[in-house]
């Protein structure tokens, strides 16, 4: 299925060079928008997956900074604009757990980690499109945030699960400031996902009761997310739709 009106635009994806936001990437390419990739440690991987976007007719550019950082934010901002000249669409999906541990086991350093990767890179990152897409006339900003923004997170992931539910909230407020701008500012929540080259953080005992709590009775995959962006990210498809979260769970939790 083609969406006509991402033919053309351009698209910054953090944390592209696997899992999520690979397959994000993947598909905003195949729908002929312009995507700049982005790493932190697995350039390789994300190498990888630039000249299969090229192999397959798709432009895309390959970038690397440390989302955990402001400046690292600022600057992966400015060079996916000045790659194409224009950005359309931002996706902040970089993240993750990091490590599981108690809260009484978290020192600063790993507060810092996780929130940075998680929440403060989000803000970072929005702050510094935000000029570029005012300038243009509109843009949409799509985050990853996640079931356990809701639910409170899996074991020893009480911070995560915290971060993640800024995201949340964050969307929303965000979604109220620059709507006039002609922004629009939405988060997708994806469930418990298959991310096979990632392996699982999450205890098993866990994962299978997961399955067991899902009405669809499995897991998810990656490319069972990229739709959600993909309508996002369309003004043709979802123009009137501003500050939501789209779950994508199977049924797991439900509003």
């Amino acid at each position: 299925m083609q969406i006509t009106d991402l033919a053309g635009k351009v698209a910054l994806v953090t944390g592209s060079s696997t899992g999520i936001g690979a397959a994000v990437a993947r598909g905003f390419a195949r729908q002929g928008m312009r995507v700049a990739l982005h790493c932190n440690a697995s350039r390789a991987t994300a190498e990888k997956l630039l000249a299969e976007i090229r192999a397959e007719g798709g432009e895309a550019v390959l970038l690397q900074a440390d989302v955990r950082e402001v400046a690292g934010c600022t600057r992966l901002v400015q060079e996916a604009q000045a790659a194409f000249g224009r950005l359309d669409v931002l996706v902040n999906n970089a993240g993750g757990v990091v490590q599981r541990k108690a809260l009484q086991e978290i020192d600063d350093a790993l507060y810092n980690d996780i929130v940075n990767l998680n929440a403060r890179s989000v803000f970072a990152c929005s702050r510094a499109a935000l000029p570029f897409m005012a300038a243009q006339g509109g843009g949409a900003i799509i985050s990853t945030t996640s079931l356990a923004a809701r639910s409170g997170g899996g074991s020893k992931s009480t911070l995560y699960a915290a971060s993640k539910a800024f995201i949340s909230t964050f969307t929303r407020g965000l979604a109220k400031e620059v709507g006039r701008q002609g922004i629009r500012v939405n988060a997708v929540a994806p469930g418990v996902i298959v991310k096979p080259e990632k392996g699982w953080t999450m205890p098993d005992h866990q994962v299978q009761a997961s399955v067991r709590l899902t009405p669809l009775r499995r897991l998810g995959t990656v490319e069972e997310c990229v739709g959600a962006y993909l309508f996002l990210a369309s003004a043709e498809l979802s123009g009137f739709i501003t500050g939501q979260v789209l779950e994508v769970n199977g049924g797991l939790q439900m509003p």
